[in-house]
């Protein structure tokens, strides 16, 4: 199987390559888990290799994106510029939705607004699509999107907030190819929290169950061995 990089070449080892080309993958985990700053490697690496890309942006304005990447040495203003990478500002269309009181953008709208040469798709946020959906219709719509992107051929994470993920019975990990979960826990060795990452899936790819520590830097996301206590 065609592999996408992750942009981080350990994690890239972990997944025998990189992410399934043409599936949808899913990003959980917690605020502060470094869940949009996974996505932003993918992105910058794709972007780097020649790959048309686009970004979905539910939380955030394509200039704080643009920003946020360029500080941690991922700069994707270029690829903006010269229109590689594309950046939908459903963030701006959910704000003029709540003041003037109109019907919001449907999960179901967003593969209309990729161009159909996109190889890779960052979505970010999922959550906030689930909010006025009882579980069964977010499975379907779910389930559809997954299907329209990947038939398209387009490589999609799907970044998804904890809380959503937990509001929905934790539903959409059976609707994507693979699942990659965030976690922020205390060691109790050192009684200091640290991030983790854990592979909970990854379809016709090798992986183990352990707990991956990394942490966040101004060059992104970088893995490191977990801090042992003192004696």
């Amino acid at each position: 199987m065609e592999r996408i990089s992750t942009g981080i070449d350990l994690l890239d080892s972990k997944l025998s390559g990189g992410y399934p080309k043409n599936k949808g993958i899913l990003i959980v985990g917690t605020s502060g888990s470094g869940k949009t700053i996974l996505g932003l490697h993918s992105v910058h690496k794709c972007c780097t290799d020649g790959k048309k890309c686009a970004i979905i942006a539910t939380e955030e304005s394509d200039e704080d994106i643009l920003q946020q990447a360029k500080m941690l040495g991922l700069d994707l203003a270029p690829y903006y510029e010269s229109g590689q990478l594309i950046i939908e500002p459903i963030f701006e269309n959910r704000l003029y939705s709540v003041v003037a009181r109109v019907t919001e953008i449907d999960i179901l709208d967003i593969p209309a607004l990729i161009p159909d040469d996109t190889e890779f798709v960052l979505f970010d946020n999922l959550g906030v699509f689930c909010l006025d959906l009882n579980i069964k219709e977010f499975r379907g719509r779910f389930d559809a999107l997954t299907k329209l992107l990947s038939n398209r051929g387009c490589t999609t994470l799907f970044v998804m907030d904890k809380a959503a993920y937990d509001m929905t019975n934790q539903i959409a990990d059976y609707s994507v190819y693979g699942s990659i979960h965030l976690l922020i826990k205390e060691n109790p060795y050192t009684s200091i929290k640290e991030r983790y990452l854990s592979i909970e899936k990854m379809r016709s790819t090798k992986i183990t169950l352990e707990l991956s520590i990394y942490n966040i830097t101004s060059d992104g996301i970088v893995f490191g061995k977990p801090q042992k206590p003192h004696t």
